[in-house]
This record gives C-alpha cells, sequence and structure tokens, in this order.
C-alpha cells in the first residue's frame, strides 16, 4: 500500500474518553492505544458507537461537547495535544491536521461559497496566497471527479448535491497539505463509480505527500483498499489490531469475524407486479427543472403495494431531485404523480393532511434532518400528535412502540438531544419518525449510507418485515448495490436526469447490461486489498486500448 518511515508522528497511549449523561461520567473509549507513521494509514472499524469517531477526533486533542479526556496521552509529532494550550493545537489544526466529517452538509457554512471556505485555512496559516490556493482548488477539485471544477467552488452548498459537497470538503482538508488527514467515513455520500474515484485521489495524496490517515468507515471492503493496517474496536474497547491482508485472511477474534459475515440478509424478490393491479405511486413522464436548468427528462417508473422499488445511479443522476417531485417540494415542468390513481397537487402546499401523511421520507443527512433542539421524543412524537391526534399517555405509549421498533430503548433515548446520537442512531430516529404518520409509501433516501454494516443489516431486516406487515411501498434511493441485492424487487437505473434501464432485479443484475449499468456494478469493491489497484489499471488499459482505435 503506502511507504512509512519509522518515525510515529501519532501516538496515542492508554486514552480514556468519558462521556457526560445525567451529571454521570462513563466510558467511551476505554484505554486505547496506537501508533501512526508518516505515509500510513490506519483503518478504524467497528458498528456505531464503538468509539471510532470519538478517536479520530481526540487524534486531533478535541472530544465534542459533554466529553473529556479522563486520561492517557495524544502526542503528534513531539506535541502533547491533551495539555497543549488552544493556540498551539490552533496552530496545527488545518494546516497540519485536517479533518473531514462524515456529514459534509452539516459542516460547511451555508453563507459562504465552496471556494471562499477552501482558500480560508491556506490563506489563515499563511501556507499560500488566496489566489494559489483558488488555483489549487481548481486542481483537487479536478481530482475529486467535481462537475465543472473551474466554476463549482463560486457555488454555495446547498447548490450542489450530498456526494458532490462530500468530495468538496475531501478536497478543502488537503488545501494546506497535512501531515495528518482524519476521514470520517469520507466516501458514506458517495456512488459507487465517483467513491472509485475519490479513493484513488485519496491514495494518491496519502502516497504523494506521505500524509498519516485514520480512515474511519464501517465499509469493510473500502477500509480494505485504503488501509495499511486495521483496528477493531467495540463498545469504547480494542478488540484486535492486524496489518490489513492478515486481518481479512484470518480475524482472530469472534466479534471481527461477526463483521465479516454480515450483510447475510437478502429479502425474497416478489414477482413482477400485475400491471393491471393500481400502483401505489406512480411516476408518469416527469420533467423538472431548477432554475432555466432542466435536470429530469421524461422519467417513469410505478410502484406497486408490498414492493420495493431501488432508484440508482450516480450522484446528480436525479434520483433525490425525482422524489423531491414526488414530495411536492418541486413542481414538475410536465408530467404528474400519481397516488392510488388520483393525481398529487404538484405543490405540497396545496395538498391535503392525508395526502402529506400516506407518503414520507427518510433522510440522507441525519444531522440536518433532526431538530437539533428537539429530543428524540418529541421529534419522533411531533408527526404521531399533528396526524393521529393521539395525546397524554398515549401519545407516549406510540412514540415509546415506535423507539422500540427501531431497537432503541425508550427509557435511555427519549430525553436525549441529536447531539447526544451517533450517526447511526440518529438515522434511525428518522425512521421512527417517518413511521409516525402510518404512511402507505416510504421514500428511503439512503438511509443506511450512515449505518455500521451490522446496523445497517438490521434496520434492512426491520424494513423488510414492517412492509409486510403494513404493506408499505418503498422507493429506496441509494448508491449501494449490495443494498439493492438485499432490500429490492425492482431497479430504476437514472444518469444525467434520465432512466436509462429499469426491471426486476434479477433481471438488472443478469448480463448482458446497459453498459452504464455495467460500469456500477463493476465499481463495487471487494474485500480484497488489491482490488482498487487492479480495478484502475483495468481501467486504464482499457483507454489507452480505446484511444489507439
Amino acid at each position: 500500500m503506502t511507504k512509512t518511515s519509522n518515525t510515529p508522528l501519532l501516538t496515542i497511549k492508554d486514552l480514556y474518553i468519558e462521556g457526560r449523561a445525567d451529571e454521570t461520567w462513563s466510558g467511551i473509549v476505554n484505554g486505547v492505544s496506537l501508533t501512526l507513521n508518516r505515509g500510513e494509514v490506519l483503518g478504524l472499524i467497528g458498528e456505531s458507537g464503538a468509539g471510532k469517531s470519538t478517536l479520530g477526533l481526540a487524534a486531533m486533542g478535541y472530544t465534542r461537547d459533554g466529553c473529556r479526556i479522563s486520561s492517557g496521552s495524544v502526542t503528534f509529532d513531539g506535541t502533547d495535544l491533551v495539555g497543549a494550550p488552544g493556540k498551539t493545537k490552533r496552530h496545527l489544526l488545518g494546516s497540519r491536521i485536517a479533518y473531514v466529517a462524515q456529514s459534509a452538509a452539516a459542516s460547511f457554512n451555508p453563507a459562504h461559497r465552496l471556494i471562499d471556505q477552501f482558500t480560508e485555512a491556506p490563506v489563515q496559516h499563511g501556507t499560500s496566497s488566496r489566489d494559489v490556493a483558488a488555483k489549487d482548488a481548481v486542481d483537487l477539485y479536478q481530482r475529486m471527479r467535481l462537475p465543472d471544477p473551474e466554476t463549482i467552488g463560486f457555488r454555495y452548498p446547498h447548490q450542489v448535491s450530498g456526494g458532490q459537497l462530500q468530495r468538496a470538503m475531501t478536497a478543502m482538508a488537503m488545501a494546506c497539505r497535512p501531515d495528518l488527514i482524519i476521514f470520517d467515513e469520507p466516501t458514506t455520500a458517495l456512488d459507487v463509480t465517483t467513491q472509485i474515484e475519490v479513493l484513488a485521489a485519496i491514495r494518491n495524496i496519502v502516497d504523494q505527500f506521505q500524509t498519516a490517515a485514520i480512515y474511519i468507515t464501517h465499509d469493510l471492503a473500502v477500509v480494505a483498499q485504503m488501509a495499511d493496517r486495521i483496528k477493531v474496536l467495540l463498545r469504547g474497547d480494542e478488540v484486535e489490531e492486524a496489518e490489513t491482508a492478515a486481518m481479512l485472511a484470518s480475524p482472530q477474534e469472534d466479534y471481527t469475524k461477526s463483521l465479516w459475515a454480515v450483510r447475510s440478509h437478502a429479502r425474497t424478490e416478489q414477482p413482477a407486479a400485475d400491471r393491471a393491479e393500481m400502483p401505489v405511486l406512480s411516476v408518469q413522464n416527469v420533467t423538472a427543472a431548477y432554475g432555466p436548468i432542466k435536470v429530469l427528462h421524461d422519467v417513469s417508473f410505478d410502484i406497486h403495494k408490498r414492493r420495493t422499488v431501488a432508484v440508482v445511479g450516480e450522484s446528480g443522476s436525479g434520483k433525490s431531485t425525482t422524489a423531491r417531485v414526488i414530495t411536492g417540494l418541486l413542481p414538475p415542468l410536465e408530467g404528474q404523480v400519481l397516488f392510488n390513481g388520483s393525481a398529487l397537487p404538484p405543490n405540497y402546499k396545496t395538498r391535503s393532511g392525508d395526502q402529506l401523511r400516506k407518503v414520507q421520507m427518510i433522510y440522507q443527512m441525519a444531522d440536518t434532518a433532526l431538530n437539533p433542539k428537539q429530543t428524540v421524543g418529541q421529534i419522533v412524537g411531533r408527526p404521531v400528535q399533528f396526524y393521529l391526534g393521539l395525546r397524554g399517555q398515549a401519545l407516549r405509549d406510540r412514540v415509546a412502540e415506535l423507539l422500540n421498533m427501531i431497537e432503541l430503548e425508550p427509557g435511555d433515548f427519549l430525553e436525549r438531544l441529536p447531539s447526544e446520537l451517533s450517526g447511526g442512531q440518529k438515522q434511525r430516529v428518522g425512521i421512527a419518525r417517518a413511521l409516525a404518520a402510518e404512511p402507505q409509501m416510504i421514500i428511503c433516501d439512503e438511509v443506511t449510507s450512515a449505518l455500521d454494516q451490522i446496523v445497517a443489516e438490521g434496520i434492512l431486516k426491520l424494513l423488510d418485515r414492517l412492509q409486510g406487515e403494513l404493506d408499505l411501498a418503498y422507493m429506496f434511493i441509494t448508491h449501494d448495490l449490495a443494498t439493492v441485492k438485499a432490500i429490492a424487487d425492482e431497479v430504476v437505473v437514472m444518469q444525467s436526469g434520465k432512466v436509462i434501464e429499469q426491471g426486476q432485479k434479477s433481471a438488472m443484475f443478469t448480463p448482458p447490461h446497459d453498459p452504464y449499468t455495467e460500469l456500477l456494478l463493476s465499481s463495487v469493491p471487494e474485500m480484497d486489498p488489491d482490488w482498487l489497484t487492479d480495478l484502475l489499471k483495468r481501467r486504464a488499459d482499457d483507454a489507452n486500448a480505446y484511444s489507439k482505435t
């Protein structure tokens, strides 16, 4: 993988981190130690709540509000970050140590353009002028495979897709060419084709500048491509650590073996829908635009009761925009959306309460979808009260039932704020909120992308069970083809705002494929440390052969 030096850049020794709840401190990270050399990548894996992100932040000498380092040391290039004054940390953070957050949408300043946020750190730390930094931004945007790299920096965060924003954040972290980068799920929001380019760009940066990195992820196939070593965490404890090839070939601990064995769930594919049966939802010849730019072109598909239609495609293909049309957030220029045979008003403001209740949505970015000032009980209880009119004990009982359904203990979570939840826990609260309205159809927008594989499998099983019990229809927006295989009955493939292929799942995963579908399928990472290298070489060879013809 990478060539490392023998001089440790980062040393964490016997680190204990505690979190406070109700004036009581409890352990989050329990005596974890690690050493990281220049040019080396350490993968941190484990399920939600294992302490991965907490440990990654501690590598910068930082803890979230309500947390504290109770003992242990964090030494970066000879500087003890635990006891270092704020001035010392401010000098290091952004210049020599950078962080790529899991949720870019919650991390960018919505009031400033991307290019302004990129150039801020190089200018403040004196590593380059604004003009030089702006030129570097274009170069890194190209490396990150962002569209229109010369001009995309002049957009505001809300004017780019979630995947594009995540790539912009990765580029921004590299602006000062830091010695250490903490990558906290940097490809979670990316489709598989874009993920390949970003992973390759990250590896090139690490190799070229001998940058050390901690790569936090729940995707075992991704960490296999990125890490020299893998450390496994469980509820704040270190389970085991080994070189990547050895860990993949022969994990020693039972918990690690269980991580390797997950994602076994695969629902039985339902027979092709009877086209004489009225679909729950019918998208008919929809064309839509943002301002003067058309982003959907004659999109059509149906979703029937008790069936799951997976909508797949790369970032910017129109998946989430189609969901916005269905929910009435973006009125179409042409076409219509039918629900149980009746046309839905194009604008949600003119839809009845019952029409709004029957179509619910679970959002991709749980960080920005939950009100940070409301407790979990208030977030889940509001739609129960609004749509179903429950009050008092009946309301409390229903909220507790919903939390149990998504495997969060009511006694532990009802009074928590979103800031006190892990990424996976936040997404599960979003699922409970959608179920609270008792809908007929749920649009699931990348609902498992922020979850570790064990939790994701449980969520897919839960959604599958609920679908059978409640006769729900699902539109499942995802870039994870493993999720498609696990949950879908039918697949709709989108590219550049158009439906290029659709059909039964079994047919879609059986050759021959449309060339774009073939590209998606070939871009799914495998549990082989050489997979990415081999794939890039094959594609480079194919490109060279094509250029000679």
